[in-house]
């Protein structure tokens, strides 16, 4: 993390900084990341779970700023297997000229390793069987989404007890027979479930699309690295 990146490194690291929404506009990075809200908001974009942004104050004072980057140190870091040292926090607070990119650096292959590492337990994931949808796709969840995700679904699973019949269908078919209402209210359930599922896949799609993008990166870096190897060897 102490080590100077290239040039080359450098102006890919700003090319990946520059594809995140940001709240504030990236001016003078040594500035905008002083004082760890953008820092926070890097992580928070690709692993939303990991940062409550509220907790992280915009700041000119040196001692916000150090609050902040402390916080992401014990909150944010840890899950990550990253520590920012203290001497290392105390330059960048100061906007010290070159030290926030090799943090940043460091810091996006961790988050790329705990993407990768999120993605190859979604693709774990077994699909419903066609002919047992609703039971196959509450094993599913059950057993093989984060622990996060677990949790939601047990709150809304103790919330759909509490309200048998869904309250959409009680108002609009009080009339009908109770038979009817009662396939009505399971078949959107099911739904519900379905839907549930889609916007899992969803994410999964979308992580497996970054990682495509970080590997067709790494592709391109090693390819660049492989020429100037060989127009090296040419000239000696």
């Amino acid at each position: 993390m102490d080590r100077e990146l290239n040039e080359e490194e450098l102006q890919d690291l700003y090319a990946w900084i520059d594809k995140i929404p940001l709240s504030r506009p990236k001016r003078h990075i040594t500035r905008d990341f002083s004082d760890g809200v953008m820092a926070a908001e890097l992580v928070k974009y690709f692993l939303p779970k990991f940062v409550d942004l509220h907790n992280y104050i915009p700041a000119n004072s040196t001692q916000q700023k150090l609050s902040n980057w402390s916080l992401l140190n014990r909150k944010v870091f840890s899950k990550l297997n990253f520590h920012v040292p203290e001497e290392t926090v105390k330059k960048i607070v100061l906007s010290t000229v070159g030290v926030i990119e090799p943090v940043l650096s460091t810091l996006r292959e961790k988050i790329d390793k705990k993407l990768e590492h999120t993605t190859d337990n979604i693709l774990d994931l077994e699909y419903y069987d066609t002919g047992n949808q609703e039971k196959g796709i509450r094993q599913t969840e059950a057993k093989q989404l984060p622990q996060l995700r677990r949790e939601e679904m047990k709150k809304d699973d103790k919330s759909k007890m509490k309200n048998s019949k869904a309250p959409h269908t009680v108002q609009f078919y009080t009339d009908m027979d109770p038979s009817f209402q009662i396939i009505l209210q399971e078949k959107e359930q099911t739904v519900m479930a379905l839907q549930e599922t889609v916007e899992i896949l969803k994410m999964k799609v979308s992580r497996l699309e970054h990682l495509v993008h970080l590997k067709d990166m790494r592709i391109e870096d090693l390819t660049r690295h492989l020429e100037t190897y060989k127009t090296k060897g040419k000239t000696f």
